[in-house]
């Protein structure tokens, strides 16, 4: 069974970068969707970067955070990270790393917006961007 486990939250000026790291622990013995999302206060969860454990070169990101954010995967280290530059007040919330290891293969947008699919949470960690 897989674990996840989220680090590298934490407050920042507007401008300011983080750098998140959620060490993934078990193995399915299959590829899988994992990936960033977060919840601002007050809203709903919502996929913020995606990434496909195979090879790591499929990824997608929500609009929001394109061109600010980047996701990756160390397979060495056995853990996925998001850089956040650029960071603006909206960026503030609960972030957490999960995982699909059960749905079948689908679009990396599929995979994005199918919060719901996520069969496995880390216990989140806090990002707040003061301006």
């Amino acid at each position: 069974q897989v674990q996840l486990a989220e680090s590298g939250g934490g407050s920042v000026q507007t401008g300011g970068s983080l750098r998140l790291s959620c060490v993934i622990s078990g193995n399915t013995g299959r590829s899988y969707y994992i990936g960033w999302f977060r919840q601002p206060p007050g809203k709903e969860r919502e996929g913020i970067a995606v990434i496909w454990t195979a090879g790591g070169t499929t990824q997608y990101y929500a609009d929001s955070v394109k061109g600010r954010f980047t996701i990756s995967l160390d397979t060495n280290k056995n853990t996925l990270y998001l850089q956040m530059d650029s960071l603006k007040p909206e960026d503030t919330g609960a972030y957490y790393c999960a995982a699909d290891t059960l749905t079948p293969v689908k679009t990396a947008k599929q995979a994005l917006e199918a919060v719901q699919l996520y069969n496995l949470w880390g216990q989140g960690t806090q990002v707040t961007v003061s301006a």
